[in-house]
């Protein structure tokens, strides 16, 4: 890789650094090879690429970055690239980080808010990254619960003149803004309510509408109110209701993100979401933020890692979680061995899936987060696994059922399996009934801001290729060009 030209000023901060922690060049040169390719990265560093470095030479890109994790790991301590000695930089794979710290997770997640909420389009190219997926749930699994999340407000410092009173730089008291929140606010109970209120919102907005329709708007009320609150005070009792509040609507992020087909993005509100739930010392949700990333592995055809993260999600629990909550996480298991094509797998997870659904009782206490999984869901679970199998009389079957129990506002969701019950009745070789579903569930999509939605549309067309020229083909196509 190509590096800047060398500073005059041999870089004497990092070879302190390099002589405590014991590495050699070519072994400091090995382990930032080794970090980028858990981050996706393809690096060539040698020995001499860190006689360079401490020649002066400033490493480029996101090279810093991973310098400085690597000694942040083998000494313990958070140590930035400025520590180093080395240039700071905005590193492609920021957002990846399983935060050491309640407080720098809220750096991290809130950097994050700010660089989406604002025009840097290039953070939605951002490639997702499979060999990212380890580290966070290795550090989600066997990590200690943080110890302390709670706040205290910072003590007030009297501007100059009187006390209290904000001032202008030329020293004329500047009036506050009557919703405006002052550094150190009291984070409270409505506080939280307000958080879970504004969630179940823009959930209903996705589910309906597609991630696309209010994705933005929910970024900027994270930067705008979230972040105020995380920065402010709080008890410890708060301050864990408060980090449960942020993990929830940084995964709503993350899945909106998804669901626009930004998924380095959304990975990277994953991994925040689950460190915020750890720090919410929330354990469950935890759980169900490693299965929304066994759900993107899935849809991008990562199915092995799909099924390492189901598996982490199900040990991080273990078996006393609600009957609904167990369905949920073995019928993601079941996916991801569906996409596999494994099918004494798939099998047997759909198995404990079912048997899991079918101990819950009515007076259950469920997460409102698990409230979702019910027949209708896992029927839906069932349906896209027996299409992955090419069984596709049961996947029929099992589709049919869902759209059957699902209610109108899973609008997204009821798509997604009329898509796959038409491939299903293609895969059965009845062309003019699939032909007739896809039309209605290409009409569906037109009206969502889901690149999901359309992807599953476009899925079905590549299975349709064989039957181009048969009559129900033509009309299907002549249908969807003029929604288009």
């Amino acid at each position: 890789m190509t590096d800047r030209p060398a500073q005059r000023t041999p870089n004497r901060q990092l070879a302190a650094l390099i002589a405590e922690a014991g590495f050699s060049n070519a072994g400091l040169a090995r382990r930032v090879d080794q970090l980028g390719l858990e981050h996706g990265l393809d690096l060539r560093y040698d020995k001499t690429s860190v006689t360079r470095w401490l020649r002066g030479q400033q490493p480029r890109g996101t090279t810093p970055a991973l310098i400085a994790e690597v000694f942040t790991r083998r000494l313990g301590r958070r140590l930035s690239a400025q520590d180093l000695g080395l240039d700071a930089c905005a590193p492609v794979y920021a957002g990846l980080e399983f935060a050491a710290t309640p407080e720098e997770a809220v750096d991290i997640v809130s950097g994050l808010w700010r660089k989406d909420s604002g025009s840097h389009a290039e953070l939605r190219k951002i490639a997702f990254t499979p060999a990212g997926l380890v580290v966070p749930s290795r550090d989600w699994l066997i990590g200690k619960p943080d110890d302390r999340v709670a706040r205290e407000p910072a003590p007030r410092v009297p501007a100059q003149g009187r006390p209290g009173v904000l001032r202008t730089p030329v020293g004329r008291p500047r009036p506050r803004g009557p919703l405006e929140r002052i550094p150190g606010h009291r984070v409270g109970a409505g506080d939280i309510a307000a958080l879970r209120s504004v969630g179940e919102l823009f959930r209903t907005l996705d589910d309906r509408f597609g991630g696309g329709h209010a994705r933005q708007a929910l970024v900027r009320y994270l930067e705008h109110e979230c972040e105020p609150m995380l920065r402010g005070s709080y008890d410890e009792h708060t301050g864990r209701r408060l980090f449960s509040a942020a993990a929830d609507l940084t995964r709503l992020a993350g899945w909106t993100s998804y669901d626009i087909a930004a998924h380095g993005l959304a990975q990277r509100y994953f991994v925040q979401a689950l460190r915020l739930a750890q720090a919410a010392g929330d354990r469950p949700y935890g759980s169900f933020v490693l299965v929304t990333m066994s759900r993107q592995a899935v849809y991008l055809g990562h199915g092995r890692e799909a099924v390492q993260l189901a598996r982490v999600a199900q040990q991080g629990i273990g078996t006393g979680g609600p009957p609904a909550v167990q369905s949920l996480l073995h019928a993601a298991e079941a996916r991801a061995h569906g996409v596999l094509g494994e099918v004494r797998a798939c099998t047997a997870a759909l198995v404990r899936a079912e048997r899991a659904l079918e101990a819950a009782r009515p007076g259950d206490e469920v997460p409102y987060w698990a409230r979702f999984f019910d027949e209708a869901q896992l029927a839906d679970e069932l349906g896209h696994c027996h299409r992955d199998l090419q069984q596709f009389r049961a996947a029929a079957q099992h589709a049919e059922r869902s759209l059957q129990l699902r209610a109108p506002a899973y609008a997204r969701s009821r798509l997604f399996c009329r898509v796959v019950l038409a491939t299903a009745r293609l895969g059965l070789g009845e062309l003019d009934q699939a032909c007739a579903l896809a039309t209605e569930a290409a009409t569906q999509a037109a009206d969502m801001r889901s690149a999901r939605a359309i992807e599953y549309i476009r899925d079905f067309e590549r299975r349709l290729e064989p039957y181009k020229d048969a009559a129900p083909a033509r009309t299907y196509h002549e249908k969807v060009a003029a929604l288009n």
